[in-house]
């Protein structure tokens, strides 16, 4: 059974993380959609409140299961049986971050793949600050988040 991992911030989750999480979901037998959190971090959205986001998101999955995580990715990959983190990107210099991360992640456990996927096109603009900006100055996000949490943003 293939288990693939697709971390993230999620602050919040949007529809083209549920683009991923889909495409990913049709790839792997299971997927957990994990929210890291990262301590050089500030978050819009709490922990249990990012949690909550991505388990109603993933319930309309049936292999698909969301947690979160205060560990190093690879560490919680190896720990879950993922052999597979998959990243999303929405553009070129995106891809050198993602691919340098998955270098350094390669380093730390040679035995986890990376698969990086492109963005859907019409989506390739949609991002999590993006949201946030639009909720800190009162402007309609909802056609930019999951239809499973619009009535919790």
């Amino acid at each position: 059974m293939k288990r693939a991992l697709l971390p993230g911030s999620f602050d919040p989750v949007t529809v083209g993380h549920e683009d991923l999480i889909a495409r990913a979901a049709a790839l792997f037998d299971e997927v957990i959609v994990c929210a890291f959190v990262n301590t050089q971090k500030t978050y819009m959205f709490s922990e249990d409140e990012r949690l909550e986001f991505l388990i109603s998101v993933a319930e309309t999955y049936d292999n698909v299961a969301a947690d979160l995580s205060h560990s190093l990715v690879t560490s919680y990959a190896k720990e879950n049986g993922c052999g597979v983190i998959i990243k999303g990107c929405r553009s070129g210099m995106n891809f050198e971050d993602e691919y340098e991360q998955a270098l350094i992640n390669r380093e730390l456990d040679p035995d986890i793949e990376t698969l990086i996927l492109p963005a859907s096109p019409e989506l390739s603009f949609v991002s999590s600050t993006m949201v946030r900006e639009m909720i800190k100055y009162g402007v309609d996000c909802r056609q930019y988040v999951p239809k499973a949490i619009r009535d919790k943003i």
